[in-house]
């Protein structure tokens, strides 16, 4: 512990003597300083025992002791030493009261104790208790290695829960809670995500203090650390404690910090190397070559094909129209990194949490994913594209690039190539509705109809219909309502003629002027088939 007004007291050698404020000589001494001023307190930082002879000062004036006594404890002054013998023979009274009134420790120092003596215990008591700290710190530090070489994560958080005598917790990147210590804090620290997702918006390294019952229903006070050494935090760390950590404990909490950004964080060479068993995995499947995809995989991917899996595709919005990234606004290549970056944290925390295996692979300016059929990592990335399409429709507007994802329907490794298909296509739906995310068995379910919406859809048939338009437009025939009459009823003239309101030989005529002016045959089916594209595109709404 630091040094007190009370271990001075009691210190044999300095022979010091309370004359007023005994019961506060508990609290700690942060330095002992000389000074005659008559006003010391710009030069004091707080924390200080004040030692002083009353050179310049009128002590025997009731209202300036109380004056000068009531400025040093505002100031933060802890304790005031006065040395009898030099200038007065012993404390006046007018400053005895005043200490008392005002509840400022009042120390009388003999002739025979210079004050030097009472600064050079000082400064040896705080050497010492700096000393142990560290000594502490560096034992925290072993213990807390020890744990996390044994018994991993867990095992450290359960150290340092022990060190600061309080609880810990690990979050993984998308702010879940990983572990905690003791087992009792974890539904504490999971009311804290609101707060880690805040902090994993800060440059790493960040830190934050919360807490108080909006938090914890606890007084805890919460320390969060990011963990990382990227752009953007692999991890969180929280410390509660019942009050500020002392420097041992800040010692303990740092080495942890250490030590589980070491943990959380692959290297970047081990990074790298699973990256390129990914990609050539991925090509593999993508060429047809199941059987090698699988030797390549071995361990590290095999799992993901063994059994159904998803082809995820996704893309910044910003990549569209744009040859390369330097074509675009200042930032956006940042922005769009980060967009995928935050997907692949998703799709990896959420495999990872639920044991899964997962293969994320970068493509140029793209997100590949594979995950699991009906798997956490999928429903993660459902959840994500929801949340997004929620913050899209509310106005909310973050720093990353929006995000558009397509999604296969289950494929195995022999329909792989099939599968990132099926995601190319969902994805460009995806772009031309809007939308976050558009799995490809949605479209197969619904109708196509809403795909003739896209702009080259719309020109062709404009420019197809273009001539009936302007033929009816001169009032010589209605023969695109004619035309749609007779295609709504697979070409029977009763049934169309009679929807008319016209004459069978009225509409054979119609249909002989649309071959006409169109220059095609009515019985050719790709002809009907593109007339019919062509009156739905064109439409009205």
């Amino acid at each position: 512990m630091p040094p007190t007004l009370a271990s001075l007291v009691h210190h044999s050698a300095l022979k010091l003597a309370v004359r007023a404020g005994g019961d506060r000589l508990d609290v700690p001494v942060r330095w002992a300083h000389v000074s005659e001023l008559a006003d010391p307190v710009p030069y004091m930082e707080g924390g200080e025992l004040l030692l002083i002879t009353a050179l310049k000062l009128d002590a025997e004036d009731p209202e300036a002791m109380r004056r000068y006594v009531k400025r040093l404890a505002g100031a933060g002054v802890v304790g005031l030493g006065f040395a009898v013998g030099v200038n007065y023979e012993e404390i006046p009274k007018a400053l005895v009261d005043a200490a008392e009134e005002e509840g400022l420790p009042l120390l009388e120092v003999p002739r025979r104790t210079p004050f030097l003596a009472i600064s050079k215990e000082v400064s040896a008591a705080i050497a010492a208790d700096q000393y142990r700290a560290v000594t502490a710190g560096f034992a925290a530090q072993r213990e807390l290695t020890r744990q996390a070489l044994t018994d991993g994560p867990e095992g450290l958080l359960a150290a340092l829960a022990s060190q600061v005598d309080g609880w810990a917790a690990l979050y993984d990147a998308s702010g879940a809670v990983v572990a905690a210590a003791p087992e009792w804090a974890e539904r504490r620290a999971a009311r804290l995500t609101a707060d880690v997702e805040r902090l994993r918006e800060r440059p790493v390294p960040a830190s934050a203090v919360v807490g108080g019952p909006e938090h914890t229903d606890h007084d805890d006070r919460v320390e969060l650390h990011s963990l990382g050494t990227g752009r953007r935090p692999r991890a969180a760390l929280a410390v509660g404690t019942a009050s500020a950590l002392g420097t041992a404990e800040r010692y303990a909490v740092h080495s942890a910090i250490a030590l589980l950004t070491l943990t959380t964080e692959r290297s970047r060479s081990l990074q790298a190397a699973e990256q390129r068993i990914g990609v050539a995995v991925l090509r593999m499947l993508l060429a047809g070559e199941p059987d090698h995809a699988r030797a390549v995989a071995g361990e590290l991917y095999g799992g993901l094909l063994d059994a159904p899996f998803r082809v995820l595709v996704a893309e910044p919005a910003s990549v569209r129209g744009h040859a390369d990234a330097s074509s675009r606004g200042p930032g956006s290549a940042d922005r769009a990194k980060d967009t995928l970056g935050a997907l692949a944290e998703v799709v990896e925390s959420a495999a990872a949490r639920s044991g899964e295996t997962v293969l994320v692979v970068p493509e140029g300016e793209r997100l590949v994913a594979l995950a699991a059929d009906e798997g956490a990592a999928a429903a993660a990335v459902a959840s994500y594209a929801a949340a997004l399409e929620d913050a899209r429709v509310s106005g909310a507007e973050g720093e990353e690039d929006e995000l558009i994802v397509g999604l296969s329907g289950p494929a195995g490794p022999i329909a792989a190539a099939a599968a990132y298909k099926q995601a190319e296509q969902a994805l460009s739906v995806a772009r031309r509705r809007g939308r976050v995310l558009v799995e490809h068995e949605q479209l197969a379910a619904g109708s196509v109809l809403p795909l003739l919406a896209d702009d080259a859809v719309k020109a062709f048939a404009d420019g197809l219909l273009r001539a009936l338009h302007e033929h009816d437009a001169t009032g010589r025939g209605d023969l695109v309502a004619s035309l749609r009459a007779w295609l709504s009823r697979h070409g029977q003239w009763d049934a169309a003629a009679a929807d008319l309101g016209v004459h069978r030989h009225t509409l054979r005529y119609r249909m002989r002027r649309v071959e006409e002016i169109l220059g095609r045959s009515l019985d050719d089916p790709d002809v009907r088939m593109e007339l019919w594209l062509a009156l739905k595109a064109t439409a009205p709404e």
